[in-house]
C-alpha cells in the first residue's frame, strides 16, 4: 500500500481513504489475531513482511507528541550499535548517557541497558524480561559465557507472545528462523558473565578468514577512532589463499581528502592492528564518497558483499 503516489499492483491509501464509509463497525478479534504486517529494513535483501498479532501490537504502542532538546532527561538507541567514540562524544556535549538496546521488527525489544543498570559502551544490555534470551550453536545449545555465536529467544514449551507469528506469504523463511526450542536473530553475539550481550555481526556478515571468525563492527569501530575516517563498512572480500579477507569501505573526512591514499591505507590497516588484533586488519581498503543505505540509515552492507563477490 502506498501512502503518497500511485504504485502498479499496490493499494492506494488515499484512494481507500476517500472511499471508506463514514461509520465504522468495530470487530471482535482475539489476541492471537493478526493486527498488523510490519516490512524489516532491507539490510539483508528484500523487505520482509512480518506478521504481529494484536496482542503484540498492543504492547509496543508508543505515544507521538511533541518534544523539546532541552529537556533531554534520557537517550536510548536502537537499529545499529554505537560506537564507543560515539557515546563518548554524546556524553560530553549532553551530559547524558545512551542507553543502547537491541530488538527486530520481529520481537519489539530483546535486551537493553535499563534505568539502574550499569552502562558498558558497545554492549547491547542484558535480556529483556519478556524473553528467555541465549548464545546458542549450531544444534541449538546454549553456549558458555564469552562464546560467540547466535542470538537466540527460546519459543519452546511456549512461544512469546511479543514474538511475531509469521513471515507473511513465507513460509519457508519462517521455518528456517528456527533451530530446536529457539527462533534465531539472524544475528551473532557474545554474552559476558554478568550476563551483558555483545553484537559481533549479521549471521551472513561475519567473515571466516584463514580459519579466524571476525566481525565487522569490532574493526568498523576501530577504524572510526582514527580522525581520518567519518563512516565506514566492513565486508567480506574473496581471496584465493584465505578464502576471504577484510575489505573496509572509508569515506575520509574533509581534511584527508587530499591525503596520499595508499600511504593512509598503511596507516589504518597498522592503527586497526594495534586496536584490535593483527589477523583482523583489513587487507584491502577502498576510500568511497558515501555508503549504500536503507531509508532507515542502517549501511547495506549485502549490496558491498554482493559486488566484492561479482553477485551485483
Amino acid at each position: 500500500m502506498t501512502v503518497t503516489g500511485k504504485r502498479e499492483g499496490w493499494l492506494s491509501f488515499q484512494e481507500l481513504y476517500t472511499a471508506a464509509e463514514d461509520k465504522h463497525t468495530c470487530v471482535r478479534t482475539k489476541s492471537t489475531d493478526p493486527m498488523t504486517i510490519y516490512f524489516t529494513s532491507g539490510t539483508t535483501g528484500s523487505p520482509k513482511m512480518t506478521e504481529h498479532s494484536h496482542c503484540s501490537y498492543g504492547l509496543g504502542l508508543t505515544m507521538n507528541g511533541s518534544y523539546r532538546f532541552k529537556s533531554l532527561r534520557q537517550c536510548s538507541s536502537g537499529g545499529e550499535p554505537f560506537n564507543p567514540q560515539v557515546m563518548e562524544q554524546w556524553k560530553v556535549k549532553t551530559g547524558l548517557d545512551i542507553y543502547e538496546g537491541y530488538g527486530q521488527t520481529e520481537t519489539v525489544l530483546v535486551c537493553g541497558t535499563f534505568k539502574g543498570m550499569e552502562i558498558k559502551p558497545g554492549s547491547m544490555g542484558k535480556a529483556s524480561p519478556s524473553y528467555d534470551v541465549q548464545i546458542v550453536d549450531a544444534d541449538g545449545n546454549t553456549l558458555l559465557p564469552n562464546q560467540e555465536g547466535d542470538i537466540g529467544i527460546r519459543i519452546a514449551p511456549q512461544r512469546p507472545f511479543y514474538l511475531f507469528t509469521q513471515y507473511t506469504g513465507d513460509p519457508e523463511k519462517t521455518a528456517s528462523s528456527q533451530r530446536g526450542d529457539f527462533y534465531l536473530t539472524g544475528d551473532r553475539a557474545t554474552r559476558d558473565e554478568d550476563g551483558y550481550f555483545w553484537f559481533v555481526g549479521r549471521s551472513d556478515d561475519v567473515i571466516s578468514s584463514s580459519g579466524y571468525r571476525i566481525g565487522p563492527f569490532e574493526i568498523e569501530s576501530a577504524l572510526l577512532e582514527h580522525p581520518a575516517v567519518v563512516e565506514s563498512a566492513v565486508v567480506s572480500s574473496p581471496d584465493p589463499i584465505r578464502g576471504e579477507v577484510v575489505k573496509a569501505f572509508v569515506v575520509l573526512s574533509p581534511t584527508y581528502t587530499g591525503h596520499d591514499q595508499e600511504a593512509l591505507t598503511k596507516e589504518l590497516q597498522e592503527h586497526v592492528k594495534k586496536v584490535t588484533a593483527p589477523y583482523k586488519y583489513p587487507r584491502k581498503i577502498e576510500f568511497v564518497e558515501e555508503l549504500p543505505k536503507t531509508v532507515s540509515g542502517k549501511i547495506r552492507r549485502n549490496e558491498l558483499r554482493n559486488k566484492e563477490w561479482g553477485k551485483a
